[in-house]
């Protein structure tokens, strides 16, 4: 039974680890063409970096500075999430209308 469970639990681990959206079963090799997604971290660092400017910014910027931290095209997908970060930002500025 001792094997078992240690199998059972390594099983979970890699489970855990398996991206997003992979299809359970298939080929290993493909999980090569899923695209990147920028991590919190990397989503927060370019939020800092865009607010750190003062100046306002577009879309074209946001997909500008993905590529500079993350050395690949930037996802539609990541662009929003820096656009969210960045309203959300703006709209707890004291002082500032709540972005709409």
């Amino acid at each position: 039974m001792w094997l078992a469970d240690r199998v059972a639990s390594i099983v979970a681990f890699l489970r855990a680890g398996y991206p997003t959206g992979a299809p359970a079963t298939g080929y290993a090799p493909l999980l090569a063409l899923l695209r990147r997604r920028a991590s919190d971290s990397e989503i927060s660092a370019i939020t800092r970096e865009l607010v750190r400017r003062r100046q306002p910014v577009d879309t074209a910027d946001v997909g500008v500075e993905i590529t500079r931290v993350t050395h690949e095209m930037p996802s539609l997908d990541d662009i929003e999430r820096v656009q969210h970060r960045l309203d959300d930002h703006h709209g707890a500025q004291p002082g500032q209308p709540p972005a709409s």
